[in-house]
């Protein structure tokens, strides 16, 4: 089983049941199509300020980003923090829903901590493919 939690440090979004089951629906595909059935997730939603600290600790970058992902091990994956300013922007951006934007971001988290990257543009064609195929098996799709 797949087991996720959300630490919910922001007020953009409402983290309601429907967002939950989203979260969890996503993991457990995730997982499955990359042959795993158990692990635990926690994400935490926060704001540009909060994900820039982060940001700037972890990676040296001082600026607001929209997802980052700290690895663990086979059990306990890690941690996904995603910036829900970022959330809503980049859906704008992009010109689709809020729920697909968040739903990619948290598959992106979710594929970083299992060891898949996208420094070079092969690495960034796999991690997309993947990205895709979850959102599309759980039909959710760009508007």
């Amino acid at each position: 089983m797949i087991k996720t939690a959300i630490n919910n440090q922001q007020t953009l979004l409402n983290v309601d049941r429907e967002i939950v089951e989203l979260f969890q629906s996503l993991a457990k595909k995730t997982a499955e199509l990359e042959g795993y059935s158990q692990g635990e997730i926690s994400f935490a939603l926060v704001n540009n300020e909060t994900i820039q600290e982060l940001n700037k600790k972890y990676r040296e970058k001082d600026s607001p980003t929209d997802v980052l992902s700290f690895s663990m091990d086979d059990e306990i994956w890690g941690d996904i923090v995603i910036s829900t300013e970022k959330v809503i922007e980049q859906a704008e951006e992009y010109g689709h829903s809020v729920k697909r934007e968040l739903s990619f971001l948290i598959v992106h988290g979710i594929l970083h901590l299992l060891g898949y990257d996208h420094q070079t543009p092969g690495e960034r064609a796999e991690m997309r493919q993947k990205e895709e195929r979850v959102l599309s098996e759980l039909n959710i799709p760009r508007d």
